[in-house]
């Protein structure tokens, strides 16, 4: 597997497992040390990965932190855990910020095994700062970050190449922060420059009463339409013939995809009576903008049918991609997992089947690497 590969494997890996994940030892053992390995580094030899690393900090001795990472026999990383039901806080980075000082590592990473902050000394040398510069979530991240991440692997580490780009991540996460926070919650400043610019009268504090649930919702609405367009956008010249094709399809002699027998059940009939919904289609969209960062949006297909609309790699019942259950009250949407076993997870809106964007899209790189194998095995078994 190459890199998002990994990365998109332990994500999903992650999800299944992060609530059965208590302790701060479980949380180095289950995520931690894959997380070590997918970026290149032998976590079992002690060279390269040191756990327990302990050096004396002034009049403290023999104080530890968890991991060093080596390169050429030198410190270059220090990785200091917590446990992964726990969030991260700044309160965590003091043995971080003590160590950083007395050894040769340019970089710190604070983490909970899902969430990776990244600190460097941007703003005074030898002396870490109080802000991480790179934050990545292994349940949410972009194509981007990513890339960002790739950085810190055991072929691309290179120290100055990481710090030419730090300060611009630093401080473009921090304003995305504050911009999604306004977005959340406009402060009254944000709002007189909004309101000032299309209201002609006193901002008298009436008129800000008045007018701020009209900003918050403007704000929310407008980034939801920029969404909307740019999917409509990415997507159109694919989407124009993959719902005429959908139902047609449904009669594929290909085996019907797992689940329980009264979705089977449920999906055989008249096929004319199949309707694709709106939301259907829309939720199809979504799921295709997610894995094309994985796969060739072009091998993402739909199969509509009575009960749930299943969304496929290569048109094939056995690749399974998820499944939309929208022809009830309640929404749901199925995500598979390694047996290809449907898991059914309750949605309340579209826009929320982006939190299980990672979890998509390894169930797609899933396939791709599973054919690989097979391959290999085909190549290397005698004739």
């Amino acid at each position: 597997m190459d890199f998002a590969e990994k990365i998109a494997a332990l994500a999903q890996r992650i999800a299944k497992q992060k609530d059965s994940v208590v302790t701060e030892e479980a949380t180095k053992n289950a995520f931690v040390m894959p997380f070590l390995s997918a970026l290149g580094y032998d976590v079992f030899d002690p060279h390269v990965v040191v756990p327990e690393f302990t050096a004396d900090v002034g009049v403290k001795k023999g104080e530890k932190v968890d991991y060093a990472i080596k390169l050429d026999g030198k410190v270059v990383m220090l990785v200091e855990c917590k446990p992964c039901k726990g969030e991260l806080c700044s309160q965590h980075m003091s043995q971080l910020y003590r160590y950083f000082s007395v050894t040769e590592a340019r970089f710190g990473i604070l983490t909970n095994g899902v969430v990776y902050w990244f600190y460097s000394d941007l703003d005074e040398a030898n002396k870490m700062d109080a802000k991480p510069f790179f934050e990545f979530d292994m349940l949410n991240f972009r194509p981007a970050q990513l890339d960002e991440l790739k950085k810190f692997s055991v072929g691309s580490f290179d120290v100055e190449s990481i710090l030419e780009t730090a300060s611009d991540l630093k401080y473009g996460s921090l304003l995305m922060r504050e911009i999604a926070n306004e977005i959340d919650t406009p402060s009254e400043e944000v709002m007189r420059l909004f309101i000032g610019r299309v209201y002609d009268g006193k901002l008298t504090a009436n008129v800000l009463a008045k007018f701020g649930p009209l900003v918050q919702k403007a704000m929310k609405d407008t980034i939801r339409e920029l969404v909307n367009q740019r999917l409509s956008s990415a997507l159109d010249d694919t989407a124009k013939t993959a719902l005429p094709a959908a139902a047609s399809a449904e009669g594929k002699p290909d085996q019907c995809p797992p689940g329980d027998a009264a979705d089977q059940d449920s999906n055989t009939g008249d096929l004319d009576s199949v309707v694709t919904t709106e939301e259907e289609a829309e939720g199809y969209q979504i799921v295709r903008a997610i894995v094309r960062e994985a796969v060739k949006v072009d091998r993402v297909k739909m199969r509509d049918a009575k009960s749930y609309c299943a969304i496929l790699l290569d048109d094939n019942n056995r690749k399974p991609i998820c499944r939309l259950h929208f022809n009830r009250t309640a929404k749901y949407i199925g995500l598979f997992n390694d047996d290809k076993t449907e898991e059914r997870v309750r949605i309340d809106s579209l826009d929320d089947i982006f939190a299980h964007a990672a979890r998509l899209k390894a169930t797609a790189l899933s396939y791709d690497a599973a054919s690989r194998d097979k391959h290999k095995a085909q190549e290397l078994s005698p004739a």
